[in-house]
């Protein structure tokens, strides 16, 4: 793997001390903690291919600019990785407020300041498989209407690094134009928010006049998603 990695000109005249396989892995990548000239990197090669890497790699690069993402270094599509910045800090399964209205900020700078030139997804493509409550939130997420922005779609804790109350989003592989409220409910749903919890979060984001009802839809929608995400790749 190492001398794979020193074809590459970003290795060109530095040494490689080290390429250890990282403990916690995800889905769809392997990751490792590389060591060049004493300075740490992840290098994550790729296990699945259902994904729009260069997308991905200029979506972090858009986010990284916002310091809400690690650097992104190299994309080398040819043998399957990416390079990027190692950034110390934790995964968090709860939050408490501030760091709910830390992340909520986040959030909501990716969605306001990173763009796609891409039709938003439909959020009846998004569930194969319906029952009536799944029926009942598509109705009403089409009759409160879209709010079309670039999600990061993935927001669970392990995606989530926490430097102290600053929160850097990881693994943007699923990320595109789809509902601000789906990142939201995936907050809801991940972190286990309680009701309380989820107002608090609601008014940081919209600091006004927000859609109870179409949050509620949309935690209806994420579940079935991952449900069906995990079935399909477990």
């Amino acid at each position: 793997m190492i001398d794979l990695l020193k074809k590459h000109s970003f290795f060109q005249g530095k040494q490689i001390e080290s390429c250890e396989l990282l403990a916690n892995q995800g889905y769809c990548n392997e990751n490792y903690l590389l060591v060049v000239d004493g300075v740490k990197y992840i290098v994550r090669f790729f296990n699945k291919d259902d994904t729009n890497r260069e997308e991905e790699f200029h979506l972090q690069k858009e986010a990284y600019l916002l310091d809400i993402a690690p650097q992104p270094l190299v994309l080398n599509l040819k043998d399957g990785y990416m390079v990027m910045e190692f950034i110390e800090g934790v995964h968090q399964k709860k939050l408490d407020v501030f760091s709910l209205y830390m992340l909520v900020d986040a959030v909501s700078l990716l969605h306001d300041n990173v763009f796609l030139e891409q039709n938003m997804v439909k959020v009846k493509d998004l569930i194969k498989s319906r029952n009536q409550e799944i029926e009942e939130a598509i109705k009403m997420i089409e009759w409160v209407g879209d709010d079309p922005v670039v999600c990061h779609n993935d927001l669970n804790p392990m995606n989530i690094l926490w430097q102290g109350n600053k929160p850097v989003l990881l693994d943007f592989e699923y990320a595109c134009v789809n509902d601000s409220y789906f990142d939201l409910a995936a907050l809801s749903i991940e972190f286990k928010l309680e009701i309380k919890e989820e107002s608090l979060m609601l008014r940081r984001y919209f600091g006004g006049i927000f859609f109870r009802e179409k949050f509620d839809a949309y935690k209806v929608i994420y579940k079935a998603v991952c449900t069906e995400w995990f079935e399909a790749n477990s």
